[in-house]
């Protein structure tokens, strides 16, 4: 792929992700999967480009949304996970055996989803509602169903990959060469 075509197919990815962000604003009970599926638009430059591309398409949106998008929550986290996820899941199902790379996927969720609420909780005052229903139950019940909802999100994005190298990727081919 030249170089141009590399740069035209980050700018879209780009500035799909942003929109797709943004767009929290108008149907606010996505907060969490508009920054999934932003992410999952950079499986394309991992497949098409490289990692270092994506990585760099990865940094663009993660700045560009902290200062673009409304809501912060949804920025923090694209920034914090949703966003450099898919190159790590490319690394790590490259390099590791099954089991291990479930036991790693799943552990950098919950550390990254721990840490970011609570930089969340502390410097942007943000409240988790559910402590004051359930109590100290609420947070292993959330980390729980996040990441029962994680898991389907990696399946999902590995039929993502299927999908498009089986049936997309020929139709791409024709218009970034």
């Amino acid at each position: 792929m030249k170089q141009s075509s590399k740069c035209a197919l980050g700018g879209i990815v780009s500035a799909l992700s942003l929109v797709l962000m943004i767009s929290v604003a108008v149907i606010p009970f996505l907060t969490y999967a508009l920054p999934a599926a932003a992410g999952m638009l950079i499986v394309f430059m991992v497949i098409e480009t490289d990692k270092k591309w994506a990585f760099g398409v990865y940094a663009a949106v993660a700045i560009l949304g902290v200062l673009l998008v409304p809501d912060k929550e949804v920025a923090v986290m694209y920034l914090a996970f949703f966003g450099y996820y898919p190159i790590l899941k490319a690394v790590m199902e490259s390099k590791l055996r099954p089991v291990l790379c479930w036991v790693l996927k799943i552990g950098s969720f919950l550390l990254t989803m721990v840490a970011s609420y609570f930089l969340m909780i502390k410097l942007m005052g943000v409240t988790i509602d559910e402590i004051d229903e359930f109590g100290v139950m609420a947070i292993p019940m959330l980390l729980g169903l996040g990441t029962f909802a994680f898991v389907l999100y990696d399946i999902a994005l590995s039929k993502l990959v299927t999908l498009y190298m089986l049936k997309w990727r020929k139709y791409f081919k024709r218009y970034f060469k």
